[in-house]
């Protein structure tokens, strides 16, 4: 497995495995906020936020995008996503250590947020992130807002 920064030709199948992935998480009988949301993480969302600067890096298998991660502002972990093929096996773990050794070496002060889904509230919990509020809903999406206070050296 290589992990690498995303490169424009890797839009396309990074937007893709996100749709595929918020299957799991958005509510559909709130239509209300699930096309704003799948909208803003579509081809052109995903350029906006390359734009805005959010540091996006892919996991690739054989030649296949496997997964990504997001990070926003060096201290909010905004996309972490890996293909259903490839759960299980560590990639959302590396993908994750990677984005945050990246963000570190960006300044970040020694603390991360994150969103989590419902469905991803297990892995985060794993990774040491750790409710800050109860569980949330926008946008057709049931989240719990954590964080992550990195030891200091």
């Amino acid at each position: 497995m290589l992990i690498r920064p995303l490169e424009d030709r890797d839009i396309p199948a990074a937007a893709a495995l996100f749709q595929a992935a918020a299957r799991e998480f958005i509510v559909h009988e709130s239509p209300d906020g699930a096309p704003q949301f799948t909208a803003e993480n579509d081809e052109a969302g995903f350029r906006r936020h390359v734009a805005a600067g959010y540091v996006y890096h892919v996991a690739i298998v054989g030649d296949v995008l496997a997964g990504f991660v997001a990070v926003r502002e060096v201290t909010h972990l905004y996309h972490l996503f890996v293909d259903k093929r490839w759960h299980r096996q560590g990639i959302a773990r590396r993908l994750w250590e990677h984005g945050r050794d990246k963000a570190l070496e960006a300044g970040n002060p020694g603390f991360f947020t994150v969103n989590a889904s419902n469905f991803a509230l297990p892995l985060y919990t794993a990774l040491g992130f750790v409710p800050t509020a109860p569980m949330q809903f926008k946008n057709s999406i049931y989240f719990t807002p954590m964080r992550l206070d990195l030891p200091r050296a």
